[in-house]
């Protein structure tokens, strides 16, 4: 049906689409986890009740993620999860802290949720920095050095304030009254800190790798990649102006942040993944090197032509049917 070549193009679409979604999805929740006030208990139920229908179901987009790495370029498996198996295993740590908690806190009895939600909070802090330090290491080629662990910090960090910032911007579309207030200051503080952050790393990351400089700032490839950083710095600029100015908008328009905030997501996903393409683990292996045989993805490929439009269809459908303001643990339709 395929060749291999094309076959890995495709598997490393397929995977590139899961992640960008998982790290959206989940990274909306993630930070609403995180921003979890420990001392208002009315809050904290809507803040819950807000990804309540949705955070299970974003973990999928992980779990396809990963699955897909196995059964396209298993050596690439092999060597990351060799790699990084003591951060992946700190990371389910904190998911597996979030879920439990979760659940616990809507069966509690008041007095013990408080508890539970410091669970939620710490298990979401956990998850978002293992993931975020896992990301440093792997664009260093899973450097050990000082520099390496380092960068990996600086990236934990970053991943940790676009989650906020992501969660902020949920939240504002999604609460109302002095939660969307918070919300909105929330949402300008951690895209100031994101922003910075994105900066930082992407200098960082530059001057580290000359090879990534020369492919960002050599003719003609500029003239269509310096767009990408530019137009990530508007959607900042405008996600800002626009937040400054939120409350003067109706209800209507609050999902407009959230949008751009997503924009810059897959923006900053796109120039990091042309920055290190073909490698599948950046100076180590690349998806040539490390694809399956042909036969074996040509067979799977049938199963992803049905598996990924259905979960996608099911997200859809989700968000569609639990659309609207959450109030008291509960879903208003707009």
């Amino acid at each position: 049906m395929f060749d291999q070549h094309t076959l890995a193009i495709i598997y490393v679409c397929l995977m590139g689409l899961s992640v960008i979604l998982y790290a959206i999805l989940d990274g909306y929740d993630l930070g609403v986890g995180m921003l979890l006030p420990l001392d208002n208990q009315s809050e904290s139920d809507i803040m819950v009740a807000s990804i309540g229908p949705f955070w299970d179901a974003n973990e999928t987009w992980l779990v396809l993620a990963i699955g897909l790495l196995l059964i396209a370029f298993p050596q690439a498996h092999s060597l990351i999860l060799k790699e990084l198996y003591i951060p992946a295993s700190v990371m389910l740590i904190g998911l597996i802290l979030r879920g439990v908690a979760f659940d616990f806190r809507a069966k509690a009895s008041f007095g013990h949720k408080p508890s539970w939600d410091k669970a939620f909070k710490f298990g979401s802090f956990i998850a978002a920095l293992s993931q975020g330090f896992m990301l440093g290491l792997f664009v260093t080629g899973f450097d050990k050095s000082l520099v390496g662990y380092s960068f990996a910090i600086l990236s934990a960090l970053g991943v940790c304030a676009a989650y906020c910032f992501i969660g902020a911007m949920w939240l504002t579309m999604k609460a109302e009254g002095e939660l969307q207030i918070r919300s909105i200051k929330n949402g300008k503080k951690m895209l100031i800190v994101t922003f910075i952050g994105v900066i930082a790393v992407s200098l960082t990351n530059l001057a580290l790798n000359p090879q990534i400089y020369l492919k960002w700032f050599t003719w003609p490839n500029s003239i269509f990649l310096v767009p990408i950083p530019v137009i990530c710095t508007i959607l900042f600029v405008l996600t800002y102006m626009y937040l400054k100015h939120l409350q003067k908008f109706k209800d209507q328009f609050l999902g407009l942040p959230f949008i751009m905030t997503a924009l810059i997501f897959v923006f900053s996903f796109a120039g990091l993944g042309y920055s290190f393409f073909p490698y599948i683990v950046p100076q180590h292996l690349t998806i040539w090197e490390t694809v399956a045989a042909p036969e074996s993805l040509n067979f799977l490929l049938y199963g992803a032509i049905v598996v990924v439009p259905t979960i996608l269809a099911y997200t859809a459908y989700s968000y569609r049917v639990f659309w609207g303001k959450c109030k008291n643990l509960g879903i208003i339709k707009l």
